[in-house]
């Protein structure tokens, strides 16, 4: 947890002529959101795609599928839908990045253009989804690979003969 931002940055350091994008949930990115200061002081312009889901989606997930959906101190949602906690856009525009908030479907391709677009400074595009959304396929704590889980009952074609 945390490392995309900075395995990003040295990906991007090696390969200055790559797009290098780190992806993030919401928690994940709040470990290291301060190395945006030394991307924009150093001229490293990665992308930075949060799904944010308003809590430690992760830990939700855990709570939701294996205690009963007893979440506990996992909510980051205000309730109000004009204050965000944090504001990621803002914190972006404070570290001297370009922050851009995706709501809905129809603003994810305008918001990949524009980040592709920007090369002078690092790009965080914060992409608000549900708070249920969830990360799939995952393995239990406990058990070996072989017992992965998939959303819904979407399990791969090989395991459905």
């Amino acid at each position: 947890m945390g490392y995309s931002v900075p395995a990003a940055m040295g990906a991007k350091v090696a390969q200055p002529d790559r797009v290098v994008w780190a992806i993030d949930g919401d928690g994940c990115f709040q470990m290291t959101n301060q190395e945006l200061a030394t991307c924009t002081i150093n001229d490293i312009p990665i992308k930075v795609a949060i799904i944010n889901n308003s809590s430690l989606g992760m830990v939700r997930q855990w709570q939701t599928l294996f205690y009963d959906g007893r979440h506990s101190f996992t909510d980051l949602n205000t309730g109000h839908d004009t204050v965000r906690i944090p504001d990621f856009v803002k914190l972006a525009e404070a570290y001297g990045a370009l922050g851009i908030r995706v709501t809905e479907k129809e603003e994810v391709d305008a918001a990949i253009k524009l980040a592709l677009e920007t090369n002078d400074r690092p790009v965080v595009i914060d992409f608000v989804v549900s708070r249920d959304a969830m990360v799939w396929p995952m393995v239990p704590q406990g058990v070996g690979n072989s017992s992965v889980q998939y959303a819904r009952d979407h399990a791969p074609a090989w395991e459905e003969e």
